[in-house]
């Protein structure tokens, strides 16, 4: 089922982790191998028979509290396509909604005996407060501003097949960095295997502490995509704001939507990325999003990959 894909760690190398919260986590050797492990695994969707028996017997929940189509979705695809049981709960159909803790819906869960919980919360570190009360593996499928490592890790996969190295990249990422869980697993992962990040946008929405997380900050667009192998865009993250912190959505666009004009910056082959769902003609225009230089859509197929990967290793895959 899987291919021998394990040869450029060393030989005793063991993926070692329960739960996977967030990249900041994982070492470069485990990103490596998560990558190598979804390569193996994507063959699988070529299929006509699209299912391996890797999780038979194995019980995957999908515990959603925001909005998701991408993310749930392809957790779901990837574990049925390993044949694992999956069920799916969100915030409408839940206790919560009557007043019961998130901790109290986990450990009533917990006592269903799955074998892994994949949690989606408006809070940050919600998924780590899980993992320590359940004995579940728990996979963060996006939390408040912290990370989205599965989001992170079919980035560097998609950038991977279309570069053939991720080390030495110059990789812009554009847009809402403060609010965006997506920009902060970019940076970390990016960071870890070697690539050069720089980020732009307005000034309310770059967070103080971006350039200790890895990234170089610039005060223009134009000087994070100067030279850039990789244009990655992010939608304004309007539900996480408080308040406005610029002063509209056509100032934004003006000022820091990706052009075909501002792309004449970047390097002729550079590709453009964007997490979803688009605003288009907002953080990116519909040419660009939909032109040869987009690999928006081999994100969405690295992401099925990648999933299956994350499922496979915690579940005692990651052995060699």
């Amino acid at each position: 089922m899987l291919t021998q894909s394990t040869n450029i760690m060393e030989e005793d190398y063991t993926f070692n982790h329960k739960h996977i919260l967030g990249l900041e986590q994982l070492s470069a050797n485990d990103i490596t191998f998560l990558l190598k492990t979804a390569e193996s695994f994507k063959e699988i969707s070529t299929r006509q028979i699209k299912k391996v028996p890797a999780l038979r017997g194995r019980t995957v929940i999908n515990l959603f509290f925001e909005p998701s189509t991408r993310t749930k979705l392809s957790f779901e695809v990837a574990a049925k396509r390993m044949s694992a049981d999956t069920f799916n709960i969100s915030a409408s159909t839940s206790s919560l909604k009557k007043g019961e803790t998130l901790i109290d819906t986990a450990r009533n869960l917990a006592a269903m005996n799955p074998d892994i919980i994949i949690l989606r919360h408006s809070y940050s570190g919600s998924p780590g407060l899980l993992a320590r009360h359940i004995k579940a593996s728990v996979i963060n499928a996006g939390d408040g501003t912290h990370e989205h490592p599965s989001q992170g890790l079919l980035d560097l996969m998609t950038v991977q097949e279309a570069k053939g190295t991720i080390k030495g990249l110059k990789v812009a990422i554009i847009g809402d960095i403060a609010h965006s869980r997506v920009a902060h697993s970019n940076i970390i992962g990016f960071s870890k295997l070697g690539a050069d990040i720089f980020v732009a946008g307005p000034a309310t929405l770059i967070p103080p502490g971006v350039n200790q997380m890895g990234a170089t900050t610039c005060k223009t667009i134009a000087e994070a995509i100067d030279g850039a192998d990789v244009v990655m865009t992010l939608r304004i993250q309007m539900e996480r704001q408080s308040e406005s912190l610029f002063p509209s959505v056509r100032e934004y666009a003006n000022h820091f939507g990706i052009t075909p004009q501002v792309m004449r910056l970047a390097k002729p082959e550079a590709i453009i990325m964007h997490p979803g769902p688009i605003n288009r003609g907002v953080e990116l225009s519909p040419e660009l999003a939909d032109g040869p230089r987009s690999v928006i859509m081999n994100q969405v197929t690295n992401g099925v990959a990648i999933r299956m990967a994350l499922l496979y290793s915690i579940m005692g895959g990651g052995e060699s």
